[in-house]
């Protein structure tokens, strides 16, 4: 990573003062910036050198701060019992961050030995419904993830795993088989998956009627839940009979599964572009979900697992307890086929690891799964990681995708871009064409959307407000995308006046205090964006644009730059500028957000 001239030279300094430290050849010094509440650019922190060095904080500190007084690159040295507080002189300040951008930007990415190959999964829709929010929320953070985990140095593949098989997929089915008169997307108008979804939630209403007409014709029954009931009603009945249909290969049965598969897929890929999503490869879980009863067959053999009385394999996994592995009658669970898929994950693309990003829910689900891959003895399974990320609510509630009531992602993201929509039409009028409007409010929305669902740890269950979110005030996807837009404008009317950029820069003009703290922010770019990648954490990033887009905010308003008093002032505050788009820029396209050339 880029590094100030006099941190790298403090570094050398410390290994000749604490030779009994032992240090690497590589150790560095990281500055903190310095708190609001202290003047100076940068902070030495010398508690956290304290290990490393072995010596008492406040020696540390005394010794840094004697070294910095005689640095030609600092203006001031104080030292606060065991912080160190430095200004740097200006030219200092900018030389080393944004004097060179092109280098800075590169500095974000991992030394070579660093570098390693990764499968990130995500989405893994049901062929049932159309992607809903809670999709929407999966699919940023996993498309996000990849392209930040790429950005750093990485070898990145992206994969989805799309359910299409199973009772839920037949529920879609017999609906339509009884009740859907032969239409299709192109008969209705409607989106492929949104019309298989339709049918979802008119299978639901039959199944609770008939559940209703049941448990009134049968009082004894009136205490049993639906699910209970199930296989009680005519439909559940037939439900079964038509998977059982489709597991012997019945050709009706699997003529009408892919007929209204490929109208879900063809739905699917709408929602996929406009969200930006490429996936390196699809699997199916029709192709997949009879794997792993070889690999669990292995395991029996080789005593890693055993059988119960009843003629069940089980896994024992400690304090989590047993897991049933392949049922008494031979047939299959969940994780059967995720242990198959697993391993043939690996011997497709031999990665150095690999991701999910699936909720919260599935935690136990992925410890048990990691365990259980681990108790086979394959040695990459330590590199097995689950992204587990909460639920996202809308102000009206939680969403129930059986009653119908899910906010679809084609109509989330139609919301989210009229709303942009609106916003630039309140500052714009007539003073750009209805194209143009449509265009940016289409970055915008979009943007806000995935800007506001990375903002938070996905660890973080979040409550989301569409309107909120498209504020161009705020901590909003907006007002960082606003940030580089009025940088363009300033470009554009410096272009119109004949104010260019010189080639040498004269950093030495730009001391404020704002000046300053825009570079010095600058300066923390390539360390955020490994530190983000290294906690496969986006809001890392997320709180670092905001605070970039703040600080140039700050310095726009107190220093003028085409108005500023001499040609070589304008020119040193357009470089400043410059090297701010350019980051936020790079910044939000890793996170997958579009930047409009104007707002």
């Amino acid at each position: 990573m880029s590094s100030f001239k006099c941190i790298d030279a403090l570094a050398q300094f410390l290994k000749t003062d604490f030779p009994q430290a032992q240090l690497p050849a590589d150790w560095t010094v990281v500055p903190d910036k310095c708190p609001p509440n202290m003047d100076g650019d940068l902070t030495v922190n010398c508690f956290r050198l304290a290990k490393a060095l072995r010596s008492a904080p406040d020696k540390i500190a005394e010794s840094v701060n004697g070294f910095f007084a005689g640095n030609p690159d600092v203006e001031k040295s104080e030292q606060i019992k065991a912080f160190v507080n430095i200004t740097l002189k200006p030219e200092a300040v900018h030389r080393d961050s944004v004097g060179d951008i092109a280098a800075l930007l590169k500095s974000g990415r991992l030394p070579a030995v660093e570098r390693r190959k990764f499968i990130v999964e995500y989405s893994a829709p049901n062929t049932n419904k159309p992607q809903h929010l809670g999709h929407v929320r999966n699919n940023t953070l996993g498309m996000s993830l990849a392209s930040l985990l790429h950005r750093v140095g990485n070898d990145v593949t992206q994969i989805n795993l799309v359910n299409d098989r199973g009772i839920h997929i037949c529920k879609s089915m017999l609906a339509y088989d009884r009740v859907g008169e032969g239409v299709t997307p192109d008969t209705t108008g409607i989106k492929g998956d949104h019309l298989v979804g339709d049918f979802y939630v008119r299978y639901n209403n039959l199944l609770t009627e008939e559940i209703a007409d049941l448990k009134n014709s049968k009082p004894e029954l009136a205490d049993k839940s639906d699910d209970q009931l199930f296989l009680e009603t005519e439909l559940g009945q037939a439900t079964q009979k038509m998977l059982r249909d489709w597991e012997a290969g019945d050709e009706e049965v699997r003529a009408l599964w892919k007929k209204m598969n490929s109208w879900v897929f063809t739905g699917f890929g709408q929602t996929y572009k406009r969200m930006g999503i490429e996936f390196d490869h699809t699997y199916l879980e029709s192709d997949t979900y009879l794997l792993g009863k070889d690999v669990i067959a292995d395991g029996l053999e080789r005593g890693v697992f055993s059988r119960r009385e009843d003629g069940a394999v089980i896994a024992d996994l400690g304090k989590m307890g047993e897991k049933v592995i392949l049922r008494s009658d031979g047939t299959s669970v969940y994780i059967t086929q995720d242990i198959g898929t697993t391993l043939k994950k690996y011997e497709d693309y031999r990665p150095d690891a690999q991701i999910w990003v699936v909720g919260d829910e599935q935690i136990l689900h992925f410890k048990m799964l990691f365990a259980i891959m681990k108790k086979l003895g394959y040695d990459w399974a330590d590199n097995l990681y689950h992204l587990a990320y909460g639920m996202v609510n809308l102000p009206s509630g939680k969403m129930k995708s059986r009653e119908g009531t899910v906010v679809d992602a084609d109509d989330l993201f139609d919301e989210m871009c009229a709303l942009a929509k609106v916003a630039c039409e309140e500052r714009y009028g007539g003073e750009v064409t209805s194209e143009e409007i449509a265009e940016r409010a289409e970055i915008i929305g979009m943007g806000a959307l995935k800007f506001m669902l990375l903002k938070f740890n996905p660890k973080t269950t979040m409550m989301f407000d569409p309107q909120a979110s498209v504020k161009f005030e705020g901590d909003t996807g907006p007002y960082v995308q606003y940030a580089c837009a009025r940088i363009n404008s300033i470009e554009r009317k410096a272009a119109e006046r004949g104010i260019a950029v010189t080639g040498d820069v004269d950093w030495a003009l730009l001391g404020t205090p704002e000046e300053k703290a825009v570079s010095v922010a600058a300066f923390y770019y390539p360390q955020i964006l490994q530190t983000a990648a290294g906690k496969m954490d986006c809001s890392v990033l997320v709180e670092y644009l905001l605070e970039l887009a703040k600080a140039f905010n700050r310095f726009y308003r107190e220093c003028p730059v085409l108005t500023a008093e001499t040609d070589e002032l304008k020119s040193a505050r357009m470089a400043l500028c410059h090297a701010v788009r350019e980051i936020l820029t790079d910044g939000l396209n890793t996170l997958t957000i579009r930047v409009p050339e104007a707002m």
